[in-house]
């Protein structure tokens, strides 16, 4: 690779990553052709973008971007493949999903809004990470709940005091 496409390759790179909050370095290496295909195959279904990249790119890159990924140029060793997605536990799932048929791919570490995750063992923890719609679903959730408490109260309120009146107007 000439300087000119290093160069192009980090530029690529530095603008994949401005463009999202949601990385995810992974380990992909040991997979055949197969496996590899069918990988890339479930995270284009699921909406995320799958790359092999050269460490030495991905961490130049890393420093140009406007992010700060804190530890996460220090775990680049060996082969990675980055999953950028708009979802934050979208990659995590896909590698859950993926594992059940094979030990890869393995993950390196991950970036999400900020928020830093280093090591394997954080899978599940990003599995549990809720999207952004949840979140805002759960809240209308909690604010509608206490509105729907009080008109059903008043309904069945109105209905005692009628109940009442009318048994008082027999007697």
């Amino acid at each position: 690779m000439t300087r000119q496409e290093k160069s192009q390759v980090i530029e690529d790179l530095t603008a994949q990553l401005a463009g999202t909050n949601v990385v995810y370095l992974t380990d992909i290496s040991g997979l055949d052709a197969e496996a590899t295909s069918n990988l890339r195959r479930t995270c284009f279904k699921a909406g995320i973008t799958l790359n092999v990249v050269k460490n030495t790119l991905l961490e130049k890159a890393m420093e140009a971007s406007d992010n700060d990924y804190g530890d996460l140029p220090t775990i680049l060793a060996g082969n990675s493949a980055i999953m950028i997605a708009e979802n934050g536990n979208a990659p995590a799932k896909v590698i859950k999903e993926f594992r059940k048929k094979s030990d890869k791919p393995l993950l390196k570490g991950a970036f999400i809004h900020q928020a830093i995750f280093i090591g394997d063992n954080q899978l599940d923890a990003l599995i549990a990470l809720k999207s952004k719609e949840e979140v805002i679903g759960e809240i209308i959730g909690l604010l509608q709940s206490p509105a729907k408490n009080v008109v059903s109260a008043l309904k069945s309120g109105g209905g005692k005091i009628a109940g009442i009146l009318k048994t008082l107007s027999e007697k």
